[in-house]
């Protein structure tokens, strides 16, 4: 299975997120992460999906049919051109006093930061490629990763030229 990140530009109306994650699981294809949020233009709503698909044609056919709802504007793989991706997450890990120092050197080690610290835990939260996200949650299991929260993949293409306009 390979892995591909698609930007969908839609109308924003309610439901159209539904539509879209539906048509693709309906036709069996495996959603790894979907975000949707406000673009430049208020009325224009961008969904990135990544999706696992065995084959170009299984990409092809996802994309054929996502272009045939009547909200969808534009559709861009972004695997295939030049792009920025990036993921956030944060990781609630249990500290106590005589782990505390060690938890504050990999998170510095990662550039990442603390965003709330409680007697018995931190809260880490941490920008950057999916690798470099699992490096940390590989590293910081170690200890006692009490909770974690993934945004998913979000992307946009380098240059000038935004996806609209692709």
């Amino acid at each position: 299975m390979k892995k591909y990140l698609l930007a969908v530009l839609v109308d924003n109306k309610p439901g159209v997120l539904t539509h879209v994650s539906g048509l693709i699981s309906r036709r069996a294809f495996n959603i790894e992460s979907i975000s949707a949020g406000y673009t430049e233009e208020p009325e224009v709503t961008r969904i990135n999906i990544v999706v696992s698909v065995e084959s170009e044609d299984e990409l092809d056919q996802v994309v054929t049919q996502l272009s045939k709802l009547i909200d969808v504007i534009k559709i861009v793989n972004l695997s295939k051109v030049e792009s920025i991706e990036r993921e956030l997450v944060m990781i609630k890990v249990k500290a106590g006093r005589e782990n505390r120092a060690d938890i504050i050197n990999i998170v510095e080690i990662f550039r990442a930061k603390i965003v709330d610290v409680g007697p018995e835990d931190v809260v880490v939260e941490l920008t950057g490629s999916q690798s470099k996200i699992d490096g940390i949650i590989e590293v910081l299991s170690e200890y006692e990763i009490l909770e974690i929260a993934r945004t998913g993949a979000i992307a946009l293409s380098r240059g000038p030229v935004p996806v609209k306009r692709m």
